[in-house]
């Protein structure tokens, strides 16, 4: 028992440690829990089925997150047993779209602090508050200014559920270990003024700082990260778009960081864009572009395109001009004076058009694939999609957005509009669709495919450095886990009761490019699909 540093009910309130009814009679002898807990001991297995039924008797799937997180809060071990026994059906529920109610109601539902608050009134004085984290060895640090939550804009301190949910993912997806994960916010204030009134939230009551304020806050933070968790990635989370971008450039060739809504979202539309090829018998090469929406997340994505289609032996020059942007004034060309420095390379010589001309520059443009990153609902109405389904035989449809009621189309009407002929995937998961006769799988081109794979693959190497190669190298591993069968129903991802063995081979691909290009801080082992795999938790309580 030499392990066990607690006793008594030090032990009890420790959810790392906290077995509830799961230790055993010498356990409980030795750690002074006797009379503590109830005298039966029962498996981990019989826990789950009690945990299982109290899910069963809740009214909402936002009640169940409470529960999941209260579990958590006591008992770790149980909760990812839950969380990883269906992913289908659980990785809703404690992330998208559950997790945007969650955040919208943060300070409402919360009950106790996970996770560590950084205010910018603590300038000065980083360090000494990311020493008061208990755990000393953090390998990923999930940090978000709660900027632009999912589609639901400025949420300040309530977003802190995201960075809490996207590392339970890296744990439930990939198997990392939740012991060096550390969710942060971040907090310098919100001009969300419906919060700044609300009496329940929990964050700073002020506006947002000035740019020049924000960017010296988050540089001390960085800098005291390197010295107080060294080896740590930094996982940027929901920044406002302009932010992500230009943070992720400050910082990306000097520490180990990125930001997973330019980086990871663009992972995962490529992966679906890689099968959408397979389904035509095209090559990515042969695809064109058209997006609504060139914030972060749009020129990240487009980037990475780009990216990959310069692997495929086409310029840079010439990958670019197959990419179009809408963003909420019109489309980007080059007489706007009004973009910023990250669009520009996607403005092309061409009359000013509006956004309301969208279907109009499907027809002019003739995209083979439309991209929604618009946090829109119902932007690709029936004249847009029917002017896809006229200039392609198979076109192919990405609503990004999230949560459910931000998707810029449903299947549904995706394939109505088509005739049954769109190649469709969306942000959130939809229910299998019927349409004359034949039922389709639209798949979900979610991030939670890609990031946790990738922070496997950096936790595991002690990777220096996060590049886009290895974003391109988890999407094509991910798309490649798509049987042809599935293919031919439609689906263009994964099966998420499946999502471990996808992330362990993805993880498995990401590591071998770490090794290939030098950023390991390890030596290269033999097998490194056996090495990735030795490095995967199990929720299983310890002798």
């Amino acid at each position: 028992m030499t392990h066990w540093m607690k006793t008594g009910r030090d032990v009890l309130l420790d959810p790392s440690l906290n077995r509830s009814t799961g230790f055993t009679e010498s356990q409980k002898e030795a750690l002074a829990l006797t009379g503590l807990v109830p005298d039966a001991v029962e498996t981990l297995e019989l826990q789950l089925t009690r945990v299982l039924s109290h899910l069963d008797h809740k009214s909402s799937d936002l009640e169940r997150y409470i529960y999941l997180t209260n579990l958590l809060d006591h008992n770790e071990t149980l909760f990812f047993k839950v969380i990883m026994s269906d992913p289908t059906r659980f990785l809703p529920i404690v992330y998208d779209p559950t997790i945007g109610e969650a955040c919208l109601k943060f300070g409402h539902i919360y009950r106790q602090p996970r996770g560590l608050y950084l205010s910018i009134e603590r300038r000065g004085k980083v360090r000494e508050v990311l020493r008061n984290w208990p755990e000393k060895d953090v390998r990923v640090l999930c940090v978000t200014n709660g900027g632009r939550i999912l589609g639901l804009g400025d949420l300040g301190a309530n977003g802190m559920g995201i960075p809490i949910g996207k590392l339970q993912l890296y744990t439930a997806a990939a198997g990392v270990s939740p012991r060096g994960l550390l969710p942060m916010l971040l907090d310098a204030g919100t001009n969300n003024e419906e919060l700044l009134n609300d009496p329940l939230y929990l964050g700073l009551r002020r506006k947002r700082p000035p740019t020049k304020e924000l960017y010296a806050f988050v540089d001390e933070f960085v800098e005291a990260v390197q010295e107080v968790f060294p080896g740590c990635c930094i996982h940027f989370e929901d920044w406002t778009g302009v932010d992500a971008v230009h943070l992720l450039a400050r910082y990306r060739d000097k520490v180990c960081c990125y930001n997973d809504d330019v980086q990871g979202t663009a992972g995962i539309t490529l992966a679906g864009m890689l099968n959408a090829c397979r389904a035509k018998g095209t090559k990515l090469r042969d695809e064109s572009f058209l997006f609504l929406g060139a914030g972060s997340a749009g020129i990240g994505l487009a980037d990475l395109l780009c990216a990959a289609l310069v692997e495929e032996g086409l310029t840079l020059e010439a990958a670019r001009a197959k990419v179009h942007m809408f963003d909420v004034v019109g489309l980007l060309e080059a007489s706007r004076t009004d973009l910023v420095d990250f669009q520009k390379p996607y403005a092309h010589p061409h009359a000013p058009m509006a956004r309301a001309d969208l279907a109009k520059a499907v027809l002019e443009f003739q995209p083979t694939t439309l991209i929604g990153v618009s946090t829109t609902g119902g932007a690709f109405d029936r004249e847009v999609v029917e002017a896809m389904a006229k200039v392609n035989a198979r076109p192919v449809i990405m609503a990004l957005s999230n949560p459910t009621e931000k998707a810029e189309c449903t299947p549904g009407d995706a394939y109505a509009w088509s005739g049954g002929r769109a190649l469709f995937a969306a942000g959130v998961q939809f229910d299998p669709v019927t349409y004359d006769g034949r039922t389709y799988l639209p798949g979900q081109a979610n991030n939670f495919y890609i990031f946790p794979a990738v922070g496997m693959a950096i936790v595991a190497t002690k990777a220096r450095r996060v590049t886009d190669r290895m974003f391109i190298r988890a999407a094509r591993a991910v798309a490649a886990r798509v049987t042809s069968d599935q293919l031919a129903h439609g689906l263009l991802y994964p099966l998420q009761a499946d999502i471990l063995e996808t992330e362990i081979k993805t993880a498995a691909s990401v590591a071998e490019l770490v090794f290939d290009d030098g950023l390991a801080g390890i030596d290269r082992p033999g097998d490194i699909e056996a090495f990735i795999r030795s490095q995967v938790y199990v929720p299983a309580y310890s002798h």
